[in-house]
């Protein structure tokens, strides 16, 4: 009779399938941890583009995969990158194809957070449950703007990035730079400020706010709750312009649009030249196609009226359904003409509004234009004494040189509140 060997298999025993041991690995880890607090470093971050985050979270001795879903990306206020220690909550799941654990994170955090880093989780907590982030508070962004008002400071790298990228994609589009301190100090309440001189002065169709990239101290006046109070109230649309792509603020969340750069800023608020005029084409080719599909399905309405079995009915049905169709086509004639006159009215207004931004126009108006070296000079404080210039105007140039230069925070502001009180006197 045959024995089994202690070395071998128990006779009769039916062996598990690799599935089958991997599905009760997996039963019994997920129901033995609820959600877990893990510290650790992150490595080997990649984000495929599926948008989900896969890393290694590690200590001195031991090394973790994790994993973050794309759909709790969103709720990020921070980039993970290599080499950075955090705090991670989540639930350990088993992934069935390659027999390992893991860890599913629900949140992310910064580990060894200092105050300001508190202070702003605490402050965007609060602000959140008040519904200053609510979606349905954004105000939208004009489609035609005329005037830009800019809160930053001249001397930063983001002012002239914001300048450059208007100046390229309208030229005649005009900007006003309310110059304010972007960081230390008063800076906070130098922005309110800005904001609030705007929306008094009512002139200008949005604002960019903003200032370029720096540590979580230089960009902390953005973070400031007097700030995106300030936001919120404004009745002008606002487009935040913080620091670098990865750079999220308070004001990030209150603006109506957050661009991820100054530049981009600019880009997202005025169309191109190129885009107006591809605009305006697709306007009448919408327009033709709406008429057409008109005439056409009432072409069709009064044929099946002409072949109906009541038209060849007796003379009073037959005079019924003639009056009817004559109706018909005259209250369609009349659609259409409607139609068309609002559709010419829509592509005149068009066309003087990119007649009315165009230069020369500008120069019409008693308007003239500065350069200095071929380059157009948009404002005063750009100029030092002893510069050759050269003023365009309507009729011709004159060459210059600048004697001295009277810088003004906001003169076109100032100027016009002083015509303001001279007409009410």
């Amino acid at each position: 009779m045959l024995q089994a060997s202690p070395d071998v298999l128990p006779l009769g025993e039916k062996p598990l399938t690799v599935s089958e041991l991997t599905r009760r690995i997996k039963f019994v880890l997920e129901s033995s941890f609820d959600v877990v607090l893990v510290q650790g470093e992150i490595s080997n971050i990649r984000q495929p583009t599926s948008g989900h985050y896969y890393f290694t979270l590690k200590d001195e001795e031991s090394q973790l995969q994790a994993v973050l879903w794309r759909s709790r990306v969103a709720n990020l206020f921070f980039t993970p990158r290599d080499g950075m220690k955090v705090t991670v909550r989540g639930r350990i799941t088993v992934y069935e194809v390659r027999g390992q654990y893991q860890l599913e994170v629900i949140e992310i955090l910064p580990a060894g957070k200092g105050e300001l880093q508190i202070a702003f989780e605490q402050l965007k907590a609060k602000l959140f449950a008040e519904g200053l982030f609510d979606p349905a508070h954004k105000k939208p962004l004009p489609p035609f703007p005329e005037r830009i008002g800019v809160v930053t400071s001249i001397t930063g790298a983001a002012f002239r990035d914001i300048v450059s990228v208007l100046r390229r994609r309208f030229p005649a589009l005009e900007v006003i730079i309310r110059h304010v301190p972007v960081q230390g100090e008063g800076a906070a309440e130098e922005i309110v400020r800005a904001i609030e001189e705007f929306n008094a002065w009512g002139q200008v169709d949005v604002l960019i706010v903003g200032r370029g990239g720096g540590s979580i101290e230089d960009l902390w006046a953005f973070n400031e709750e007097i700030v995106a109070r300030a936001i919120y109230d404004s009745k002008l649309p606002i487009v935040s312009a913080v620091g670098h792509e990865i750079d999220f603020t308070i004001a990030d969340f209150v603006a109506d649009v957050r661009a991820p750069t100054p530049s981009a800023a600019a880009e997202i608020i005025i169309r191109s030249r190129e885009e107006f005029l591809e605009l305006l084409r697709q306007s009448v080719y919408t327009m033709n196609d709406f008429v057409t599909e008109k005439i056409q399905s009432g072409r069709k309405e009064v044929e099946t009226i002409l072949g109906s079995y009541a038209f060849n009915q007796p003379r009073d049905l037959l005079q019924n359904r003639m009056q009817y169709t004559d109706d018909l086509l005259r209250r369609l004639g009349q659609g259409m003409n409607v139609l068309l006159e609002r559709r010419r009215l829509g592509a005149i207004s068009l066309s003087r509004q990119l007649s009315h931004l165009s230069p020369d126009n500008v120069l019409q108006r008693g308007y003239a234009m500065v350069r200095l070296d071929g380059e157009i000079i948009p404002e005063a404080s750009l100029l030092s004494k002893g510069n050759l210039i050269e003023i365009q105007f309507r009729d011709g140039f004159v060459d210059s040189t600048v004697d001295r230069v009277l810088a003004n925070k906001l003169r076109r502001v100032k100027r016009v509140q002083k015509q303001n009180s001279e007409d009410s006197s």
